[in-house]
């Protein structure tokens, strides 16, 4: 019997096939290593790479993985290196990698508006981009890009403190079809730069502005009505400006919306928040709300007993908040809390704390730090029975999960 060389008897569309079978990443490596013909039929299909290279290593990427419409460049901050990915790099790969839809910067220093116009330029084709903490950056590398990115559906912009409502009028003005923002930290975005962002970009789900201290009511609710349909997630961490009339807002026009992050925003109070819990009762998964100072008992009896979906929920240094909000909870009240904290509320106690778990079959995460009525021994002495999976964090020694983050 002749043998039948594999090579000889399979068509490149059909060892394709055989490759696209192959799940893990590791196996696919290992299939491009039986000749230099599935080698380059494995370089050509793949669609993702992650790399760390200079000039010369990235042209020889180019030239080998075609198809690659994922660049993962980014930096941990434990362990960047300066500078890093370069001006230089960028143009390299703004030439190279002309199928590129998802580019991840994060954290790489060296970048400033220079490689940003190489992005601009080059990659029409690009919908996600994340320049986070490239701090040299500043509107004019930002409107290269919106200039030529015009099917850009998510941009992260984190800790580019130079970026101003210039760069939101940009984009409202070219990417349209913008669906994720994120600009923690942007100190200089203000109302007006968001009233103009949103004039363009109205299919916004996600927009983060966290600690952006110049951003209030105004803004808020300008988002609030333009983006009523879409809006799923935002973050407002520290956002002390903003008050009542963006929550009321939120209730009027927002009805999916499924993360609300609130937190250190004190002017907010009970009445906007029972307004937001019955208008976004079916939608509401994650409310962050800590050092909210002026919430109390009524507003979150109102979360509990009507937000049936709420999986996280962050209520710390609230000191108003008793065990009369959990002790309101009736018979036919469940609830599906997967996340729970309520560190330094100082009025809370074991009685609550036990009226909560009858409810929270489904707790994964509790954080009870800084309770003086709420210890570890307290809670044995009064017989309270953790579900099987939850992690009780009564000192601070346990990892926080980032759903609220």
């Amino acid at each position: 019997m002749s043998s039948v060389c594999v090579n000889e008897a399979l068509t490149d569309d059909e060892l394709r096939w055989v490759l696209s079978r192959l799940d893990s990443d590791k196996d696919k490596e290992v299939f491009g290593l039986v000749c230099k013909r599935w080698l380059n039929l494995q370089s050509t299909d793949r669609k993702k790479l992650a790399a760390r290279a200079g000039p010369h290593m990235l042209g020889r990427l180019a030239s080998r993985f075609t198809q690659i419409v994922e660049l993962d460049l980014s930096q941990s901050i434990s362990r960047s290196f300066y500078p890093g990915v370069t001006d230089s790099d960028l143009a390299v790969i703004s030439e190279g990698f002309k199928c590129l839809r998802v580019l991840n910067l994060h954290n790489c220093k060296g970048i400033t508006d220079t490689g940003l116009a190489s992005i601009g330029r080059c990659l029409s084709l690009l919908q996600f981009l994340d320049v986070s903490y490239c701090r040299k950056l500043s509107d004019k590398g930002l409107s290269a890009v919106a200039e030529g990115c015009h099917d850009l559906r998510a941009l992260h912009l984190a800790g580019c403190r130079f970026i101003t409502d210039e760069s939101l009028k940009s984009l409202s003005e070219r990417c349209r079809d913008l669906e994720a923002l994120g600009l923690q930290g942007c100190t200089n975005i203000t109302d007006s730069g968001l009233a103009d962002l949103v004039k363009g970009c109205r299919k916004i789900k996600s927009l983060d502005i966290n600690k952006c201290s110049n951003v209030g009511d105004a803004g808020v609710s300008s988002l609030a009505k333009a983006c009523a349909s879409s809006l799923k997630t935002l973050k407002l961490l520290d956002c002390y400006k903003v008050g009542n009339e963006s929550i009321l807002s939120l209730a009027q026009f927002c009805k999916n919306l499924e993360t609300l992050i609130i937190g250190g925003c004190r002017d907010i109070s009970d009445e906007s928040i029972m307004l937001l819990a019955d208008s976004c009762k079916d939608s509401l998964k994650n409310l962050r709300m800590d050092w909210c100072l002026n919430i109390s008992d009524a507003s979150l009896s109102c979360i509990l007993k009507q937000c049936k979906n709420l999986e996280a929920l962050d209520i710390g240094c609230c000191a108003e908040v008793t065990d009369t909000a959990f002790r309101d909870l009736g018979s036919d009240d469940v609830l599906g809390l997967k996340v729970l904290k309520v560190s330094n509320c100082t009025k809370i106690t074991v009685t609550g704390i036990g009226k909560l778990l009858d409810k929270c079959s489904s707790l994964e995460y509790l954080d009870v730090r800084s309770l003086p009525h709420v210890t570890e021994v307290r809670c044995s002495e009064a017989g309270l029975e953790f579900p099987k999976c939850c992690k009780v964090n009564f000192s601070g020694s346990l990892t926080e999960p980032d759903v609220l983050l």
